[in-house]
């Protein structure tokens, strides 16, 4: 019978699998054999307590080498009170029922404000909002982004082809081989050190395509605590959404 066991660490749930050897007689060992694959291999005797234990030691690096899913981030609502996360800070959001045909989202002095038709209901409302909403996430993320490409690209002596703003569910941004810079709007919503990451993440595949320690040098050159922040985005990455 397969053994399965699930801790919470911060934002993160961490689901494992135990695997038992008579003939491992002391240690507890944690392997991430894939993303969100995480084995223990502990001795027959081990008690449930103590591999759990040991898991919870190690949380940390189980989450910075991909071990771990997020926690589940509650649904949004688009109702006032709630706040949608831009540039690392969450920003509060007022509703205003109107006559209006279409949403209408403005952002001032820090805050949101959403003009939402009343003829608008359920999931066609959620819906309409949301959309509402992606489209002023990629508005700014055409305007951010650029600026912070042209800086950083300057710094490591690159020049990318072009730079694209898209929905990209799985990843923050990509490069592709001829140049060209494609950058998931959601990247906006993480602190702006966080975006200089992105960023360089991607420019520095301009100069060294793999994920070698010299391509790693080159994201230094631009962001010298890459890892950090790397770690960081990480843990918020998942609630970076609406």
């Amino acid at each position: 019978m397969t053994e399965h066991g699930e801790i919470v660490f911060g934002d993160a749930q961490i689901k494992y699998q135990v695997v038992r050897s008579p003939r491992r007689h002391k240690t507890i060992e944690v392997t991430v054999d894939a993303p969100g694959v995480v084995r223990v291999a502990a001795p027959v005797e081990a008690s449930a307590a103590q591999v759990e234990e040991t898991v919870r030691r190690r949380a940390g690096w189980i989450v910075r080498h991909d071990g771990a899913a997020s926690a589940a981030v509650p649904p949004r609502r688009f109702v006032s009170g709630e706040s949608l996360p831009y540039l690392g800070r969450a920003v509060r959001l007022t509703v205003h029922p109107a006559d209006d045909a279409r949403v209408a989202v403005r952002f001032h002095h820090w805050e949101f404000d959403a003009d939402v038709p009343r003829s608008l209901q359920g999931e066609e409302r959620l819906s309409n909002v949301r959309a509402a909403f992606e489209a002023w996430y990629r508005d700014r993320a055409a305007l951010k982004l650029p600026p912070r490409v042209k800086r950083i690209a300057g710094h490591l002596g690159v020049q990318p082809k072009a730079v694209l703003i898209r929905d990209q569910r799985r990843r923050w941004a990509s490069c592709a081989p001829d140049g060209t810079l494609r950058f998931n709007w959601r990247a906006v919503m993480a602190p702006p050190a966080l975006l200089d990451y992105v960023v360089a993440h991607e420019l520095a595949h301009l100069r060294v395509r793999g994920h070698t320690p010299e391509y790693w040098s080159v994201v230094a050159q631009a962001v010298p605590d890459y890892r950090l922040r790397r770690a960081r985005l990480r843990d918020i990455g998942p609630h970076l959404t609406i």
